[in-house]
């Protein structure tokens, strides 16, 4: 990361909620063809540092991100400066401030965020948080858990900010899409529940959304993109439903890392 920070864009997509098991599936049956393209080699599981979005995005944003499941210590990619940590090695970024948000804009990069759950909503004190670590941050209904047109138009913006940012100056583009998020069976016609059938079909609205950013990226210049879930969601499986606790379909996470180039 110390050979990326500085000469490329950064970009962190977070699939809110969305679990493993759905993601892995959804891409070998072709149901999610542009996440396919971009993740030649699958997904990763990996495990989250946190059971439910605010926990687990305050520790992405200290740099503890997704863990490999085999057995550790697993060296970090960015980490804010921190004595003893035994993750920080050589190779990771290492940043002076609070958060490697922050971090990277004390080197120069403007910072975005495109909010998209509830802790992104800035009308409540606790929903200035996370949003306050970024030079801009974005939130509206329309891009929230309710808005059926919410992966689109999250793209739409991120791609706005992108394009706003001058080309001498890097970016780091966080955005946190809020489809598979409950409530999603809006993105299930017919629905009137949700299930793992409506969970995967909002992961479908957010694939198809997805090629013009990374688009908007390439027309940039290179960039590194971590693209994962932030906890996962239970429908039943032991008794239990929704998120925050410690359920391996809340706590079991997609991830992947990839480059992308400059387009010609």
């Amino acid at each position: 990361m110390n050979a990326v920070v500085g000469v490329c864009d950064v970009a962190f997509l977070v699939i809110d909620a969305l679990r493993y098991d759905v993601a892995a599936r959804a891409l070998a049956a072709g149901a999610t063809p542009n996440l396919a393209r971009l993740l030649p080699q699958g997904w990763e599981r990996r495990d989250t540092p946190g059971n439910f979005t605010y926990s687990a995005h305050q520790a992405f944003f200290a740099g503890f991100w997704p863990t490999p499941t085999a057995p550790g210590p697993h060296p970090r990619r960015m980490a804010v400066r921190f004595g003893g940590s035994e993750t920080t090695v050589e190779t990771t970024c290492v940043v002076d401030a609070p958060t490697v948000v922050e971090g990277l804009a004390q080197r120069g990069y403007r910072t975005i965020c495109v909010g998209g759950v509830g802790f992104f909503n800035p009308a409540s004190p606790l929903g200035t948080v996370l949003p306050g670590h970024f030079a801009e941050a974005h939130w509206s209904r329309e891009l929230g858990v309710t808005g059926p047109e919410s992966p689109r138009l999250q793209v739409e913006l991120a791609c706005e900010r992108l394009r706003a940012v001058p080309a001498d100056q890097r970016a780091f583009l966080f955005v946190n899409f809020s489809a598979v998020h409950q409530p999603n069976r809006l993105f299930l016609p017919g629905a009137e529940e949700d299930s793992l059938a409506s969970h995967e079909a909002a992961l479908t609205a957010v694939d198809a959304a997805l090629p013009p950013l990374f688009a908007a990226l390439a027309a940039r210049g290179s960039a590194f993109c971590v693209l994962c879930s932030d906890h996962g969601t239970a429908y039943g499986e032991d008794g239990l439903w929704g998120h925050r606790h410690n359920h391996p379909t809340v706590t079991r996470v997609p991830y992947a890392e990839l480059f992308v180039e400059a387009a010609c």
